[in-house]
């Protein structure tokens, strides 16, 4: 199981970690200090996930790796996450429509591995789902406030639902390594949660006077593979250069 299991719960330590860090810039530059304390906790608990699940990759391995060799000493194409965590924060309202979809997505995603077979799989997903849980209450209200809010409000989130759609399709793509996975009776199929997900997002959107874009649309995809946009190496450029430039160092 180590061989189909290894992947798949690295894309899942890489969306955590890649998310964590987007959401960690944002820390000081709030619009608001209730705000920025709230999105810096989020970027917190998606942290906490993320060594959960990328010290588990490293186990399984199993040659000498750790939650920090596989946070540091990658390169971007070695990278498992989803294009759309890796997307740059932009305005506000960028980041709160790239927190929302993925969040919607990360729920159901969760609740599913809770039931994974792989105890360490559901335990890690268990623990997760409680946190993320307050993830989506807080996005879906904060859409919701800004999308039937003022007409400039309204116009910035429509323009980041817009933008940021074509990127939300790749979280119900399968591979071999989904497939695996779910063979195994660790993973689950992400095609199922489409539906699920759609009514979600269209039910906030609605309420908040935002208009969904067509679930047909073009998407772009590529991430789980390790296929990125310039985005992720400049944010790991940043993100590791203190254990780049001083390998192996110890506070």
């Amino acid at each position: 199981m180590d061989d189909a299991l290894h992947p798949y719960v690295l894309r899942l330590g890489d969306n955590a970690l890649v998310l964590s860090q987007r959401l960690g810039e944002w820390c000081g530059k709030g619009p608001a200090l209730e705000e920025d304390m709230a999105l810096t906790n989020v970027a917190l608990d998606l942290l906490g996930q993320a060594r959960m699940w990328l010290s588990y990759a490293a186990e399984l391995q199993g040659d000498g790796a750790d939650e920090d060799s596989l946070a540091y000493h990658r390169n971007a194409p070695e990278f498992r996450n989803l294009l759309l965590v890796e997307q740059p924060n932009g305005s506000y309202a960028d980041t709160l429509v790239r927190q929302f979809f993925f969040d919607a997505w990360h729920a159901l995603a969760l609740r599913e591995l809770g039931r994974s077979s792989e105890s360490r799989v559901a335990g890690i997903a268990q623990k997760a789902a409680k946190e993320v849980a307050y993830h989506l209450r807080r996005s879906s209200d904060l859409i919701v406030r800004l999308g039937d809010g003022t007409a400039r409000s309204h116009e910035m989130m429509q323009a980041a639902v817009d933008n940021l759609w074509r990127f939300t399709g790749e979280m119900f793509e399968t591979d071999a390594i989904d497939a695996a996975a779910r063979a195994a009776g660790a993973g689950f199929d992400a095609t199922s949660l489409r539906r699920e997900w759609l009514a979600y997002v269209g039910e906030v959107l609605e309420t908040g006077t935002l208009r969904m874009p067509p679930p047909e649309a073009w998407m772009q995809k590529g991430g789980k593979q390790g296929v990125h946009s310039e985005h992720l190496s400049r944010l790991l450029a940043e993100m590791q250069v203190l254990q780049r430039t001083h390998p192996g160092a110890k506070w």
